[in-house]
């Protein structure tokens, strides 16, 4: 509300019976009067407060109400507030224009005329209160504009995540799909085959090496979709704060040297070699199973995308760490793949995309940093890649 807002008016005269008589005229409960008996206690004043209004007589001694005008002119502070002269001197014409000329709105001659004086300081304050409120208005809207602003910022942000997480969740969906189907194809087909084989009463197809060429490539089978459901729930397990790590004491070295003879079948499938280098025992308190999955998920990548190049692993310490390094010598990875790998769902490398979920290795860095280690990639397209894995030697689980 208008009349809420406290109005200051000053009064400046060398007489203090003028400002008193001034005073009594246009003082209100809603209005604080300050009197100046001159010049430099009125600049005091004009300083420190802020005022709806100046009346200001013309003739003091020192520096007159004209001069004190052009003063406030002069300054940013004050330069809006209105002036009104009070003056003995007539109603002169040359008077009115030199006051006009100094930054007056208005006169009011000796003797007062109350209703005169009344009226005009009215209409002063309520220009001021007026201005303030339309000032407050403006801020006010100003802040909404600033809130909308940063709320649009904030639900375009939310639209794009959104939006991402959508995207995400349908090639996700479709990763799933198409490496589900791989295995299960492979189920079917067995099946249907063995079903025709009984229809036929053909038991030369169910001899004992064929029975266990059946299995092997059953169990090769399931153990991949056991892998996806894993994988899977590992991811569940990372977003919920719930992957579990074991700590126990063994010798990394061991654990490695031991993936390495059991990746033989898979290096030989690939084409490739695999020599492990191992500086002594490494021994710690990590969780194995979690360890392994990371070491397993290295190797892997280091076959896929080595172009049947040799992979190298070596396992040492350093720096107080336990550290595991594989390299190959196959496409490499961009600068920027590299920055995108251990997110989830991200399946290439250069212009290679591989199978899989795209999951290993966003959760072998889950599983590093719960055991207070990293995980990190060095690489160029064309020479391949180095992973290294740095544990901390001490228990940090």
């Amino acid at each position: 509300m208008l009349s809420t807002v406290q109005a200051k008016l000053l009064i400046v005269d060398d007489l203090p019976e003028n400002l008193l008589a001034l005073e009594a005229l246009i003082k209100r409960e809603d209005r604080q009067v300050f009197k100046a008996l001159s010049a430099d206690e009125a600049l005091s004043l004009l300083l420190e407060h802020e005022f709806a209004m100046a009346i200001l007589d013309v003739q003091m001694p020192g520096m007159n109400g004209f001069e004190l005008a052009e003063l406030m002119r002069g300054t940013e502070k004050t330069k809006n507030i209105p002036i009104v002269f009070v003056s003995a001197a007539g109603r002169e014409l040359n008077y009115a224009f030199k006051g006009y000329e100094s930054g007056a709105v208005d006169f009011l001659h000796k003797p007062l005329d109350i209703h005169a004086v009344k009226s005009k300081v009215n209409v002063f304050v309520d220009l001021y209160r007026q201005s303030k409120a339309m000032k407050q208005q403006v801020e006010a809207l100003e802040r909404s504009r600033r809130e909308q602003e940063l709320l649009l910022t904030r639900l375009q942000a939310t639209q794009a995540e959104l939006e991402q997480a959508v995207r995400m969740r349908d090639d996700f969906m479709s990763i799933v799909a198409h490496e589900v189907r791989t295995p299960l194809n492979g189920l079917i087909l067995e099946t249907q085959l063995r079903k025709m084989h009984l229809a036929r009463d053909n038991a030369a197809a169910f001899t004992l090496d064929k029975m266990h060429a059946m299995v092997d490539r059953d169990e090769r089978q399931i153990q991949s979709l056991i892998r996806l459901i894993e994988d899977m729930l590992d991811v569940s397990r990372i977003r919920t704060g719930k992957l579990s790590i074991r700590p126990a004491r063994f010798d990394l070295a061991q654990l490695v040297h031991n993936l390495v003879e059991n990746f033989a079948p898979q290096v030989a499938a690939a084409g490739s070699t695999m020599q492990l280098v191992v500086e002594g025992p490494v021994e710690g308190n990590w969780d194995e199973f979690r360890i392994e999955q990371v070491i397993t998920n290295l190797l892997t990548n280091a076959l896929r995308y080595g172009a049947k190049s040799p992979v190298d692993v070596r396992v040492y310490t350093e720096h107080g760490e336990a550290r595991v390094e594989v390299r190959d010598r196959g496409i490499g990875i961009s600068e920027e793949n590299q920055k995108r790998i251990f997110q989830q769902f991200e399946r290439v490398s250069a212009s290679h995309v591989a199978a899989g979920l795209g999951l290993g290795l966003f959760i072998s860095e889950q599983i590093v940093a719960a055991h207070g280690g990293t995980i990190e990639v060095e690489s160029q397209i064309g020479e391949g890649a180095l992973f290294r894995v740095c544990l901390p030697l001490e228990a940090s689980v």
